[in-house]
C-alpha cells in the first residue's frame, strides 16, 4: 500500500486518538486500550514499509502520548512519589531523548569555545570570572590548595546556598526555553564558557588534576543535571515552535507538563551535588586519589545511568509488557 493511501485510510482513527488524549472525546480505559492496540499495529506497519517517513515519527509520538494516558488512568500500585521517579520521568526522558542529545552536543561545543577562548586570550578568564575570583584562585594555587574556595563558610551554610543557586540556575535555564529555546541556549552557553575557561585556567597553571579531583566530586552531578535541564528547556521551546499535528496551545500544554517533570527529575541530583560540595569537596586535597576518583565515577555513573540508560530499559520493559497485556485481554 502506498503511504498516501495508508494515511488516508487511517487518518480519522488517528484524529480520534488525539481527541481522546486531550479530553475532547471522553474514553474509558478499555476504549483507550483498544485504540492503543490499533495504533501500535499501525506504527509497526509504518516502521516496516515507510522506515524514514514522517508518518513513523508522528505515530511513534502519538503512541508514547497515548501510552502515558493509559498508564495514568490505571490504578497505580505503590507509592506515587516512587513511581514518578521510577517510571514516569524515565519514560518522558526516553520520549524526548533527541533533545537530551542536542543539549549534550551544545554542552561540548560551548565548553570547547570556553577552552579555546581562554587558550588564545590571556585576559579572557578575568573577563568571565572577574579579577577578584581569579586573584583569589591564584593565591590558593600558590598556597598549594587550588580549590580552597570550597572551604569558605560552614558546611551547612555552603550546602544551602549552593543548592538554592543551582536550583535557581536550572529553573531559569528551563523557563527561558519558552523563548523558542534561545534563552536556554544562552544560559547553557554562559555556564559552559565559564566551565571551559575555568578548567583551562587550572591547566595553564599546572594544577589541572588537583582541580578535577576537587571540582568534579560535586560537578559530575551538578553539570550533568544542568545539561538535562537545558534539554527540558529545548523541549519547552520545541513545543511552541513545532506543534506538529496539534494546535499550538495543545502542544504547549504537553510541552510544559512533560518538560517540567524532567526538571523535577534532576532536582534530587542537584541537591545531592550541593551536599557533596558543602560537605565533601572541601576535603578533596587531603583525600587519597582513589577515593576522590571513586566518588567522581560513582556519582557520574548514577546520573548517567538514570538519564541515558535507564529510560530505555523502562520503555522497553513497560511498553512490551503493556502491549502483551492488552493483546491478551
Amino acid at each position: 500500500m502506498r503511504e498516501a493511501a495508508f494515511i488516508k485510510q487511517n487518518k480519522e482513527k488517528w484524529l480520534e486518538f488525539e481527541q481522546a488524549i486531550f479530553g475532547k472525546a471522553k474514553k474509558n480505559p478499555d476504549e483507550l486500550a483498544s485504540l492503543y492496540i490499533h495504533l501500535v499495529n499501525d506504527l509497526s506497519y509504518a516502521q516496516t514499509y515507510y522506515t524514514k517517513s514522517k508518518t513513523v515519527t508522528y505515530l511513534n509520538h502519538l503512541a508514547a502520548i497515548t501510552y502515558q494516558k493509559i498508564y495514568k488512568t490505571k490504578r497505580e500500585e505503590g507509592n506515587r512519589f516512587i513511581s514518578f521517579f521510577k517510571t514516569e520521568v524515565p519514560l518522558i526522558v526516553y520520549q524526548y531523548r533527541r533533545y537530551v542529545l542536542y543539549a549534550f552536543i551544545m554542552f561540548f561545543i560551548f565548553t570547547g569555545i570556553g577552552v579555546l577562548s581562554a587558550m588564545n586570550d590571556g585576559s579572557f578568564v578575568r573577563l568571565i570570572l572577574g579579577d577578584g575570583y581569579v586573584n583569589m584562585t591564584l593565591e590558593n594555587i600558590e598556597n598549594g590548595n587550588p580549590v580552597a574556595v570550597y572551604k569558605d563558610g560552614s558546611n551547612w551554610g555552603m550546602w544551602f546556598y549552593i543548592t538554592l543557586n543551582n536550583l535557581r540556575v536550572g529553573i531559569t535555564s528551563y523557563v527561558l526555553g519558552a523563548f523558542g529555546g534561545l534563552g536556554t541556549g544562552y544560559v547553557l552557553l554562559s555556564n559552559c564558557i565559564m566551565l571551559g575557561s575555568f578548567q583551562y585556567f587550572f591547566y595553564e597553571h599546572g594544577v589541572f588534576w588537583e582541580s578535577v579531583r576537587g571540582i568534579w566530586i560535586h560537578g559530575s552531578m551538578e553539570i550533568f543535571a544542568m545539561v538535562i535541564e537545558a534539554a527540558a528547556g529545548l523541549v519547552l521551546g520545541a513545543s511552541i515552535l513545532f506543534p506538529k499535528t496539534y494546535s499550538r496551545m495543545a502542544s504547549l500544554k504537553i510541552g510544559i507538563k512533560n518538560s517540567l517533570k524532567i526538571v523535577i527529575g534532576t532536582m534530587p541530583f542537584t541537591i545531592m551535588a550541593g551536599i557533596l560540595e558543602g560537605f565533601i569537596t572541601r576535603y578533596s586535597p587531603d583525600m587519597p586519589n582513589f577515593l576522590s576518583v571513586a566518588i567522581i565515577l560513582v556519582t557520574l555513573s548514577l546520573i548517567s545511568f538514570y538519564f541515558l540508560i535507564y529510560p530505555y530499559l523502562v520503555y522497553k520493559n513497560t511498553h512490551l509488557k503493556h502491549v502483551s497485556t492488552l493483546q491478551a485481554a
